[in-house]
């Protein structure tokens, strides 16, 4: 995967953490950085969606002690979307942890009235972030239909 070689982990982990207490978010979470061949079979296989997508959210639930859950990104898509919105990979992949991790937190914008955008809008500009997920995929006026979680 070229794409990595772009990435400071340990830029990533920092910023995953403040990301994680700015949602308030306790526990793990376990990130893997991926391509779309792997991300698409792991959408297919837990959301029954046979495409690939940016970033999985897999909640740990209950039963995991200390752990929130898994982050899945795919570091092809996130190269993508990079460039199609003129950001630095690392900025796209720090929007699709964020993204994720609000999932973890409960959030899905895939069923609430924009409490999901308004959330990840008030975090991107707290976390110096550039453009919102949601928005992009939404664009202004319409619900997400089918995005990644």
């Amino acid at each position: 995967m070229p794409a990595a070689i772009e990435l400071d982990r340990t830029r990533l982990s920092r910023y995953l953490l403040r990301a994680r207490r700015a949602v308030g978010l306790e526990g793990q979470v376990d990130v893997l950085l991926t391509d779309d061949k792997t991300i698409k079979r792991l959408n297919r296989d837990f959301r029954g969606k046979n495409k690939a997508t940016d970033v999985l959210s897999f909640p740990a639930g209950d039963f995991a002690e200390g752990l929130a859950g898994d982050l899945a990104v795919s570091l092809d898509t996130a190269a993508k979307q990079a460039k199609r919105f003129g950001l630095t990979l690392e900025d796209e992949v720090k929007t699709l942890l964020l993204h994720g991790t609000l999932h973890l937190a409960g959030y899905d914008h895939e069923v609430d009235n924009g409490e999901m955008a308004a959330e990840e809008a008030r975090l991107r500009a707290k976390l110096r972030l550039p453009s919102s997920l949601i928005a992009r995929v939404e664009g202004p006026g319409k619900r997400v239909k089918g995005a990644a979680r």
